[in-house]
């Protein structure tokens, strides 16, 4: 493999929301337990007995009423410098948009001790080009047709008004908001304003490929000397009807309503949604400051696939093309790379496809057996379209950092092409990343999209004194309470949850471990998974104990308190004979 080494690029920071857990901490405790994130449809988007039907062939009718959805995001329009009354003119992808960004930029403010100069600062993201709001005001616009078609239907004018002006009630109002909060670039602008940033500002557009055509942007611009730092990753909060109906009548769904990347019984993509950030600067300068890096980034290729047989298609060559462009660029080639996280949609052509190209590739190299991990996030969240290859990223970065090969869950039986396989293996549970002898950790990550947009980068793990730390993935939590009252007791497992986010759960765990005292009078734990969990458990455990009803009704799963005096005397755990070991028998333990 040639050699044309390119400036390594470090990852200072990332932020992000995703269905299940949410942020960077949440989504990686999601992606280790192997969790299953695919769900109905909400109400919030659209109602399924309105557009539901199970044949394909109906006519403006979806056969897909599954996919990957966030949660509900907390959101003060003030804390972001939005009018409230200008929220209804603003797309959602704008307001998530603002939420990650400010994670992202605490995440890399936390220790560059003020060196980060803002007006040097860009912020390079990738977003489709249609926003929900846009359908929604185009919608409004129809008023001529409702109108037309009433009076063909030889409805009295009076009644044609007063429908015409109830249907219209559905729909926003247009105000002076509404223009920019349509606007796809105005994510990225958005977030330049807000933070006050003074770098360039834009959006790319390469369908499913937008993150990885992004981040190949942020990289010339930090390479360049353009920029000092980049925003850079993808955000994709676009789930309406008309996306539903798109896919639909390709058709690239699953009719069977699951997302199985590169197993046999793949039968179509889920749709899914969500947003992740990355904050990129120079290696150099990262280290010269002292930020945490997280990883670094090598090589990325870009590519398109020429003439192909449809403009959907995928091309195995041209894929092969931008893989190798990106090991060009890093200096090293296919065999020192132990994981590539997939495009992997999970429909069979274009798994087809993909497999065959990177095959082109990695099939080049002699090896006695498959070295390389394979796998692909829509498995837990479904397709993210223009956020997908950041999901990606931010699933890598993790698993270098904490040196954990991820899972790809749903895979029984591989897909054909992959069984024989010369270099790739379905890694379907996590398991340690052992480090390879005289070189560090490396992953890759494919990105394509309608259109034959092609992306490849490849990054490695950070082994210098500023690496981020690979703290430990825990199913769940110990929280710990102690006081000199029942009331009191109450009230303190009321304030357990307070203003946390998941990345704080392990921290106030803790802290409760600190102050907890064995001998009070009053003494209570729970084990909660997650934020929701853990306010679910408070508020039954409080009201129960500020009932009276301890010790007269069973606790809630994962709750304890007692209101009587400590019992005396010492715990022992006792660890008797199993027979003989074997790797890992103590990891349900550790």
């Amino acid at each position: 493999m040639s050699s044309k080494a390119a400036t390594p690029i470090a990852i200072v920071g990332m932020g992000a929301i995703f269905p299940g857990r949410g942020d960077v901490t949440g989504f990686w405790r999601d992606v280790f337990e192997g969790r299953d994130l695919l769900s109905d449809v909400p109400s919030t988007h659209w109602l399924t007995e309105d557009y539901y039907d199970s044949d394909p062939r109906t006519k403006d009718k979806t056969y897909g009423r599954r996919g990957g959805f966030i949660d509900p995001v907390a959101f003060d329009p003030l804390t972001f410098g939005i009018p409230p009354k200008a929220m209804e003119g603003t797309d959602t992808a704008q307001l998530l948009a603002l939420v990650a960004a400010y994670a992202t930029l605490q995440d890399i403010e936390r220790d560059s001790e003020g060196r980060i100069d803002k007006s040097r600062t860009s912020v390079v993201l990738g977003v489709a080009s249609a926003t929900e709001l846009t359908a929604h005001m185009a919608g409004r616009l129809q008023r001529p047709v409702w109108v037309n078609a009433m009076r063909e239907a030889g409805l009295p004018e009076s009644e044609v008004t007063a429908l015409a002006e109830r249907i219209e009630s559905h729909y926003v109002e247009w105000q002076e908001a509404t223009f920019p909060g349509l606007l796809g670039n105005v994510v990225a602008g958005r977030i330049a304003n807000r933070f006050d940033l003074g770098g360039s500002n834009m959006v790319t557009d390469a369908a499913c490929a937008s993150s990885l055509s992004a981040l190949s942007i942020a990289l010339h611009e930090l390479r360049s000397g353009d920029s000092d730092t980049v925003l850079t990753g993808g955000v994709d909060a676009l789930n309406d009807i008309l996306m539903y109906m798109c896919f639909s009548k390709t058709p690239a769904l699953s009719p069977t309503g699951d997302c199985r990347p590169f197993s046999n019984e793949a039968d179509g993509t889920m749709l899914g949604e969500g947003i992740g950030m990355l904050a990129l600067r120079r290696l150099e300068d990262a280290e010269r400051d002292g930020n945490t890096i997280h990883a670094v980034i090598r090589g990325l290729g870009g590519g398109s696939d020429g003439k192909g047989t449809a403009i959907y298609a995928p091309v195995p060559e041209g894929q092969a093309r931008a893989l190798r462009r990106a090991y060009e660029q890093a200096g090293y080639g296919p065999e020192a790379v132990d994981l590539v996280e997939g495009h992997g949609t999970g429909t069979k052509a274009g798994d087809k496809a993909e497999l065959d190209g990177l095959h082109l590739v990695f099939g080049e190299v002699e090896s006695e057996a498959p070295w390389c991990a394979l796998g692909s996030i829509k498995s837990q969240i479904g397709h993210t379209k223009a956020a997908a290859g950041a999901a990606s990223l931010v699933k890598v970065v993790n698993a270098l950092s904490r040196k954990i090969l991820p899972p790809t869950i749903k895979i029984e039986e591989p897909a054909e092409v992959i069984k024989d396989s010369p270099a790739f293996y379905l890694n379907t549970e996590a398991r340690p990343w052992i480090a390879p002898k005289k070189r560090p950790r490396r992953a890759s990550v494919s990105s394509f999209g309608f259109g034959g947009s092609n992306f490849h980068v490849t990054l490695e793990e950070y082994v210098g004194k500023t690496a981020a730390k690979p703290y430990r993935v825990m199913p769940a939590e110990l929280f710990l309470f102690s006081e000199d009252s029942g009331n009191a007791l109450a009230s303190a497992i009321d304030a357990a949850h307070g203003q946390l986010d998941e990345a704080g759960l392990a921290y106030a765990a803790s802290q409760t471990h600190a102050a907890f005292r064995a001998d009070a009078p009053a003494r209570a734990a729970i084990i909660a998974e997650s934020l929701a969990d853990l306010k679910s458990k408070t508020e039954s455990l409080s009201q129960q104990i500020r009932a009276g009803e301890i010790g007269v009704r069973p606790f809630k799963a994962d709750c304890v308190a007692s209101l009587d005096a400590p019992l005396t005397g010492k715990t022992a755990f006792m660890f008797s004979g199993q027979g003989s070991q074997y790797v890992g028998m103590g990891s349900d333990l550790a």
